[in-house]
């Protein structure tokens, strides 16, 4: 039984296999049809989603499966106090794969440690966010014939942006990238995500100014201040325009640099950017239905297991990261690991 918590959970031939199959399915899609019929998802969205959420239930269906589950918590045992344990006890028993999302960083890696079928991680809070990362890699491989030998700038909210830290920690494993973090020195990259770069020796520049950056660039990633994650609605309100990409400042770009965005989009990147044929964020959508059809047949391929049983411990947690999933669920076992050197937590890897 194979669980998606992060890209980094893969191995490199892996990826490629999947991608692979990602490409038959996109050049054949009506071969696919009926290769998870009786199979069932159960997706689990306890936070607002549209792309993703869509994404896998059409996925699914085009494989000929099915789907139940909930995109708003209220609508859960969840909103009665359910914990996320039980709530993947029970659903992993009628599923043959769980896709969720949830604000809590490390939920996914929680729901693991007790579900019955595979886990796919759809987002947890401010982590990581690995299918978005597939359908992005998809994308700068289909578009420019590989991810290796890229300059790539990351703009926006770079310290709340889960796609950004799952890409970085993807892309890192590739050969001649050099990352150009643009961002305001308050939304810069969290310190564990900089302690990853710099112990993998990744080619890194923090700047402030788009302007300056993009004519060096093969790839532009811009993504959404994100009101959400921010507790002070007065801080977001100071940093929500930092950027936009308008059609003037395209001019400043490559010929062949590709626009990339994981949506949604409010007003980072302008309207009049969409008929520049660089613009790939949209296509970007697309190829993650395809990548995700072709995660979906490969975890599910094996079939069900029980986990290993996990003692309930209510003790305190070694994580004081008061938006990792153990600050809310006290029953979880506390699961360190050593990042060269650093004792990380095994749910939302800050440092200890």
């Amino acid at each position: 039984m194979r669980h998606i918590i992060d890209f980094n959970d893969m191995t490199m031939d892996e990826w490629n296999s999947l991608y692979s199959l990602c490409r038959e399915i996109m050049a054949n899609p009506m071969d696919f049809r009926d290769e998870l019929r009786g199979k069932t998802m159960a997706s689990l969205f306890f936070e607002p989603s549209t792309r993703t959420n869509f994404s896998f239930q059409t996925a699914m269906l085009k494989l000929g499966g099915g789907v139940f589950g909930f995109s708003d918590p209220q609508f859960s045992s969840v909103s009665k106090g359910e914990t996320i344990k039980d709530t993947v006890i029970m659903c992993s028993s009628y599923a043959d794969v769980i896709v969720m999302r949830t604000p809590w960083e490390g939920s996914a890696k929680a729901a693991s440690l007790y579900s019955q079928c595979p886990v796919i991680n759809a987002g947890d809070g401010g982590h990581l966010h690995p299918t978005q990362t597939l359908a992005d890699l998809t994308t700068i491989t289909e578009l420019r014939g590989s991810a290796s030998n890229l300059n790539i700038g990351l703009c926006g909210d770079l310290k709340n942006g889960r796609t950004v830290h799952s890409l970085i920690k993807a892309l890192s494993r590739f050969e001649n990238v050099s990352f150009f973090l643009i961002s305001p020195r308050e939304l810069a990259i969290p310190s564990y995500v900089r302690s990853f770069m710099n112990e993998n020796g990744q080619k890194y520049v923090e700047v402030s100014n788009l302007e300056s950056t993009m004519p060096q660039l093969d790839v532009l990633y811009m993504t959404r201040i994100q009101r959400e994650r921010f507790s002070d609605p007065a801080e977001y309100e100071r940093h929500r325009h930092a950027y936009i990409l308008n059609a003037q400042k395209m001019k400043l770009a490559r010929k062949d640099m590709i626009v990339m965005h994981p949506l949604p989009r409010v007003d980072e990147i302008s309207q009049d950017v969409d008929g520049d044929p660089r613009a790939a964020y949209f296509k970007q959508a697309e190829y993650g239905l395809y990548i995700r059809m072709a995660l979906l047949l490969s975890v599910t391929r094996d079939g069900k297991g029980l986990p290993e049983f996990v003692a309930p411990e209510v003790r305190p947690h070694a994580c004081h990261n008061p938006r990792c999933i153990t600050a809310t669920n006290p029953y979880l076992p506390i699961i360190n690991k050593q990042e060269n050197g650093t004792v990380c937590c095994g749910y939302c890897d800050k440092e200890i």
